[in-house]
């Protein structure tokens, strides 16, 4: 039985939260790529081709804090993560910290295949990404207004923060888009609880048994020192082997520390847990009571798919050979 699931990022995300417009977009965006990677493990694609495909198409909307729609650090660049997985013989590959790649799990997939590596960071993806041909973007492919305003707000709380050591902020950005026309989106309440954090994945079982796993990121709004998340270290973001393949999204720091996608493996392999199960506890027993907000998702062998999160809500969709689609957003 073939499945897949995506996720668009957890967080604070109400009903209240988003305008209508603004929700069908987002669930517009989730069918999307959720389509793109269903219909190629119909086909009979590979699980690791699929999961590749469907968070190229999140990379792609603007709306997700990846790839297009990427946040900006406090310097006012973009600083992407991503990584990917393969179960059945666990290769995987990663970057960190990429700026000109418009599809960062495309250069994560490099690693894996063209080096005897798994993590790469700045500039060295970049500068494989560029030997291998993939396409590259100016830095005003990822200029959007959503995003920028999400840091004109960090900027402003963190000026507060340290007007006590008379420090300042570094960077003066532009008071206008860098674009002729610039992306319009539907507007979003003020203010924006989930301005310092997204990421969005993909987890798969194709019609072989293999499964994989992919998660790309922007990162955090206003990150300084080039802070790297979760997403592109391998078991803590991100996992796959021949028991199940994990995506996860949240504060970052707090998955690290779990180490919460092999933790789940772990306990399918050593206590006999479902995936289901094993999920369950890594979110809500592990991660949530020392405030690790956020949610994950994930597929194992027999092609069950589980979405568990801890927030208010989490972007995310599903589906398993044969049954409807799910795309959702709150708890629901």
């Amino acid at each position: 039985m073939f499945a897949l699931a995506i996720h668009g990022g957890a967080g604070t995300i109400t009903r209240a939260s988003l305008t209508p417009d603004s929700e069908r977009e987002y669930r517009a965006a989730l069918a999307a790529a959720l389509a793109t990677g269903y219909d190629m493990l119909r086909d009979g694609a590979a699980a690791l081709d699929a999961v590749e495909a469907a968070v190229r198409s999140l990379e792609d909307c603007p709306l997700f804090n990846a790839g297009r729609g990427a946040v900006f650090t406090h310097d006012g660049h973009h600083e992407m993560d991503a990584a990917l997985m393969s179960g059945h013989n666990r290769l995987a590959g990663a970057v960190t910290g990429v700026r000109e790649v418009q599809n960062p799990i495309r250069a994560a997939r490099l690693v894996m295949e063209k080096t005897e590596h798994v993590l790469l960071g700045y500039p060295g993806a970049d500068d494989l990404a560029r030997e291998y041909g993939l396409p590259l973007q100016p830095v005003e492919y990822f200029f959007t207004q959503h995003r920028y305003i999400q840091l004109q707000e960090a900027l402003r709380e963190g000026r507060m923060r340290l007007d006590h050591s008379q420090a300042r902020p570094t960077t003066e950005l532009p008071t206008t888009a860098p674009l002729e026309e610039p992306v319009k989106f539907t507007d979003v309440p003020e203010p924006d609880p989930n301005w310092k954090k997204g990421t969005v994945g993909a987890v798969a079982r194709d019609q072989h048994g293999h499964l994989a796993a992919a998660t790309s990121t922007g990162g955090m709004t206003n990150k300084r020192y080039s802070r790297i998340g979760d997403t592109p270290l391998i078991g803590a973001g991100t996992w796959a082997d021949e028991r199940c393949a994990i995506s996860c999204t949240g504060n970052g720091e707090y998955f690290i520390r779990a180490v919460a996608a092999y933790d789940i493996a772990c306990l399918m392999e050593y206590k006999g847990l479902s995936l289901e199960e094993a999920a369950r506890i890594v979110v809500q027993d592990k991660l949530a009571p020392v405030g690790g907000e956020g949610g994950l998702i994930a597929v194992d062998a027999a092609g069950n798919v589980t979405l568990p999160f801890n927030s208010d809500g989490m972007y995310r969709a599903s589906q398993v050979e044969g049954g409807a689609a799910l795309v959702a957003i709150y708890k629901e």
